[in-house]
């Protein structure tokens, strides 16, 4: 963990973020990619939605809505304790990546964080379904990404096989295949793509954009 902060310190100093300017009518939201090291090497912390509400059952990062006066670091932070039932400080926060336009009309903010302990983890069931561990080196392997047409795109739930892999040209559709039935589409395959890019992987910024990534028609709910 110890190396990993100072890995991703270094290379989000060196990132340089892109922000979404503030226009009339923008909504905010502020999600965390939190490493943990619980019982095994150092993992980022993915969750399931829970089957009711806003974007049931779609895999998701702790986060939600910044609130009046908030900043979007608060808002990561007060979103995992709620969520999740796990306590961050500013001094765990390690930097950030670009805001992602998302087709639901919010602008997403992720923060990356690395937490010592995870053992006050108590997920909310009325918005938590399940809680993942991926380890980072499966998020760095070379078959995780994949590039589909988007009407190859399906429901989570419904993931059947494989599908047909396109070059990323912009108009590909990404899916991140981290387990046999755990494949995540943008907004959220998009954010962790550009952490393994940018931090893992230490790849040029310029070549690690997302906001033009594009989104399954299901994620505009």
């Amino acid at each position: 963990m110890d190396a990993f902060r100072v890995l991703a310190r270094a290379r989000l100093g060196e990132f340089p973020h892109t922000e979404v300017a503030d226009v009339p009518g923008i909504r905010r939201a502020a999600v965390l990619l939190c490493v943990v090291a619980v019982d095994g090497p150092p993992s980022v912390m993915v969750i399931r939605r829970a089957y009711r509400g806003r974007n049931a059952g779609q895999w998701a990062l702790p986060g939600g809505r910044v609130d009046d006066g908030e900043t979007v670091e608060q808002a990561a932070i007060r979103e995992l304790h709620e969520e999740l039932g796990l306590t961050a400080s500013q001094a765990d926060l390690l930097g950030r990546l670009d805001d992602f336009p998302a087709a639901s009309g919010f602008v997403i903010t992720p923060i990356v964080a690395a937490l010592n302990d995870a053992s006050e983890l108590r997920p909310s069931p009325d918005e938590v379904h399940s809680v993942h561990r991926v380890d980072l080196a499966r998020l760095a392997a070379d078959d995780v990404p994949h590039w589909v047409h988007p009407n190859d795109a399906v429901r989570q739930k419904d993931l059947r096989g494989d599908a047909p892999s396109v070059n990323s040209d912009g108009l590909g559709l990404l899916q991140m295949r981290l387990a046999e039935n755990m494949t995540i589409h943008s907004p959220t395959g998009a954010m962790l793509w550009q952490f393994r890019e940018v931090i893992l992987l230490g790849r040029d910024p310029a070549a690690a954009r997302i906001a033009h990534f594009a989104q399954p028609e299901w994620t505009r709910n």
